[in-house]
């Protein structure tokens, strides 16, 4: 439970129909086992102590009675385990046999919760009754809560708060879990036997991947497997973890495997109260206490999570395509007659090339792009051929304007000796972007900025500088994305502009912004704000997810063990957050331009005061 990751498991034990002991001596052996591997809930498929096929067998005292007593056998079995079981089963009450899920906690009971009305499997749609929203049952003379409405809860972390749902729950439109997770459960224990058949695997991941994303929860699911009938249907014990609309993990259908992840409730929360302000009602609570561990992270976190697990090309089509089209919308707004980029060599102004250039094909008129290069006394000669050949196989006009002897005059006019420093780097953005303004005032045109999200979040951009653009179409893009989308553009285009766009793709990221006596470049960005693969991988968990510094260096060692050690991870974590805080004053004043990523840091996408003090995010980590 450190950070808020609860482990979770779901597990689908052989069994024998109507075999209570065999049953249980596999459920007994299974959460024994999950238990000492630090698993902290543990979900059984529905009625796994009897088997779902019983048929009228679940009216039987024979088949209920042993159920019963094996149920406090497992208690007893697994009173030494730190763990909160799920295990289904029938029980009777009154006039009625109820399908339910029975929690256990350290060999105690502690309720029992019962079925909606959608079933997993129609044979039984006339055998159970459909449970009441609340009330008790009577076991041996002991009372235990039973109902619909049930929820467990940790006695110290009330985000450890688990409801319990059975059947295919996620069928219907007023569920049973939707009901619980608006009394405040953020785990959901879905026990259901749901049959196999040709293209149920890819169903039951889309519906449950869209449960969890439209309950903003996890739901821990297991199905009922080996050992079934097959009289009328097949099982497959295919058991999946979602959490808000992703697949944490899961096993292949028959491989009778049990999975575990990490469910993150801390995540849960953020996402909840950021984005949806849950109102939480009550439903019925039972506490319960589990000791507080850590233990080893099985969840697996995605290094360059701004990137799609497949599909790729597709997505960086549809990526280019939103950007054009925003695109496009303000230049019929404004009426531009012309689009203005200055032009570096570098990857940010490639990728504002591109999506000009789509944009162009587009609009329903003639617009000319220009791209202007501004070399000065950092420009490499590799760069600025770059730039002269990007700009014409894309179709555009080259404008050179050398800005050297106007910054020089700047410098004389303002009484600086030409030292490298703060002024003298700033000075020549600072005039790049007064070229283009006044240039596109000339000839009706619109500025398209270059600036990219990770710059932006680490403020590594002068103020009214390169900062400033009338509409700016990568503000929401991060740098690892921008080299993948200027690489999945190299194969879109003949040899000749593939070869410009992998050279550009090969240069290191730079500013030019410092002479040089060799023509190579002077300042390289990593070596003095950190690899950009770290910052963006921050920035996605930071604003995505809510997650604090501490919790950002736990899921960054795992990430990219092999690749950078924990104290280098961590002092470019220092930095990011120092940078965030110090430049949000950069942030408050940005142009337009789209939200293209989830990840959208400019005042229309994030609030933040530009005096906001960053200490508790840096004291963190010290």
């Amino acid at each position: 439970m450190n950070y808020g990751w609860i482990k979770c498991a779901a597990v689908s034990p052989e069994i024998r129909v109507a075999d209570c002991a065999f049953n249980a001596d596999g459920i007994i052996s299974s959460l024994k086992s999950l238990a000492e591997k630090g698993v902290k809930v543990v979900v059984t498929p529905e009625l796994a102590l009897t088997g779902a096929t019983c048929g009228d067998l679940f009216f039987q005292s024979a088949l209920l009675d042993r159920a019963k007593k094996e149920l406090f056998r497992i208690a007893k079995a697994t009173s030494s385990c730190d763990a909160l079981f799920f295990v289904g089963m029938p029980v009777r009450k009154g006039g009625a046999v109820y399908n339910v899920a029975c929690a256990l906690c350290k060999g105690e009971i502690l309720g029992f919760v019962s079925g909606g009305g959608f079933r997993s499997d129609r044979s039984n749609a006339d055998v159970f009754a459909e449970g009441p929203a609340d009330g008790v049952i009577n076991i041996d003379g002991k009372d235990y809560p039973f109902g619909t409405d049930i929820l467990f809860r940790h006695k110290s972390y009330p985000d450890f708060c688990v409801g319990a749902v059975i059947g295919e729950d996620a069928d219907n439109p007023f569920s049973q879990g939707a009901d619980l997770v608006a009394s405040g459960a953020f785990i959901l224990a879905h026990l259901s036997a749901s049959a196999e058949i040709s293209g149920a695997a890819d169903l039951r991941r889309a519906k449950l991947k869209e449960y969890s994303r439209r309950n903003v929860c996890a739901v821990v699911s297991a199905y009922a497997g080996k050992g079934e009938s097959t009289s009328s249907a097949v099982y497959a014990g295919h058991d999946l973890i979602t959490e808000a609309g992703e697949i944490l993990t899961e096993n292949a259908p028959f491989e009778n495997k049990p999975v575990v992840s990490d469910v993150d409730t801390q995540y849960l929360a953020f996402r909840r109260s950021r984005f949806y302000g849950f109102p939480q009602g009550e439903g019925t609570i039972v506490p319960f206490d589990l000791k507080i561990t850590e233990s080893a992270l099985d969840r697996i976190y995605d290094a360059s999570p701004f990137l799609p697990k497949k599909d790729v090309d597709a997505f960086c089509e549809s990526l280019l395509r939103i950007q054009a089209e925003a695109l496009v919308k303000r230049i019929e707004h404004t009426r531009s007659q012309k689009l203005v980029i200055g032009v570096s060599g570098g990857l940010d102004s490639c990728l504002s090339l591109i999506v000009a250039a789509r944009s162009k094909k587009l609009l329903n008129r003639s617009l000319e792009i220009v791209g202007v290069t501004m070399p000065c006394f950092g420009t490499t000669g590799r760069t600025y051929k770059n730039a002269c050949r990007l700009v014409g196989l894309l179709g555009a006009t080259l404008k050179e304007i050398n800005i050297k002897e106007s910054v020089e005059k700047h410098f004389a006019d303002i009484g600086h000796d030409g030292t490298p420093d703060t002024a003298f780097e700033n000075a020549q953005a600072r005039e790049r972007t007064q070229v283009l303004m006044d240039y596109a005032n000339m000839c009706n045109g619109l500025v398209i900025g270059t600036g990219d999200l990770s710059e932006l979040a680490l403020g590594w951009a002068t103020f009214n500088g390169d900062h400033m653009s009338m509409y700016g179409t990568n503000g929401s893009v991060p740098k690892t994305l921008i080299r993948v989308l200027v690489g999945y553009e190299a194969k879109m285009y003949g040899e000749e502009l593939a070869e410009v766009l992998s050279d550009i793709l090969a240069t290191p990221v730079s500013p030019e912004l410092l002479p040089s006596d060799d023509n190579a470049i002077a300042q390289k960005t990593e070596d003095i704000v950190g690899p950009y693969e770290l910052h963006d991988f921050f920035l996605y968990y930071a604003v995505n997810y809510g997650y604090s510094p501490k919790k950002l260096l736990a899921v960054a060692e795992k990430s990219f063990e092999g690749v950078y050690n924990k104290d280098i991870i961590k002092a470019w974590l220092k930095k990011l957050f120092s940078r965030f805080f110090a430049q949000q004053f950069k942030r408050s004043c940005l142009p337009d331009g789209p939200s293209v990523t989830s990840v959208n840091i400019s005042s229309a996408g994030w609030k933040m005061p530009s005096d906001a003090c960053g200490a508790s995010w840096t004291d963190e980590l010290n």
